[in-house]
């Protein structure tokens, strides 16, 4: 996997529910996201990235399924000027799995929300659906 030259904002937005241990939330993001600087806020936990790296694994599940249309299409309906996002099953992130939701109530106990933003937007998406590592 080459990773692209572009600056990229990668933030993760998971709320934390009465019933849920903040910990094991954390313990998820990481799983997914390991080069992010993860927050705990009242109830909810927030992670950033700025390495394009953060995305690997998402990445590899999405080359090794063979679903790029499918996350495609995905981020590119989410697309809004410079900003696109998916969500990913929490219970699968905490077992180290990925696990993409089209909507949220997918996840029953609510997903972590990805946000990527970039002015390069349109290149980062087709770098992590379509592999392309020509750009720059």
């Amino acid at each position: 996997m080459k990773i692209p030259n572009n600056i990229c904002v990668i933030e993760m937005f998971c709320m934390v529910n009465p019933s849920e241990d903040p910990n094991k939330i954390k313990k998820a993001i990481s799983n997914i996201f390991p080069y992010s600087t993860i927050i705990t806020e009242d109830s909810s936990i927030v992670a950033q990235s700025k390495d394009l790296n953060s995305l690997e694994k998402i990445f590899e599940i999405i080359h090794s399924r063979q679903s790029q249309k499918n996350y495609k299409r995905n981020l590119e309906k989410n697309l809004e000027h410079d900003t696109t996002w998916f969500y990913l099953n929490k219970q699968a992130a905490f077992v180290g799995k990925i696990a993409i939701c089209e909507q949220s109530e997918e996840s029953p106990l609510g997903p972590i929300k990805v946000v990527l933003t970039s002015s390069n937007i349109d290149k980062i998406i087709e770098w992590l659906v379509l592999g392309n590592d020509t750009i720059s």
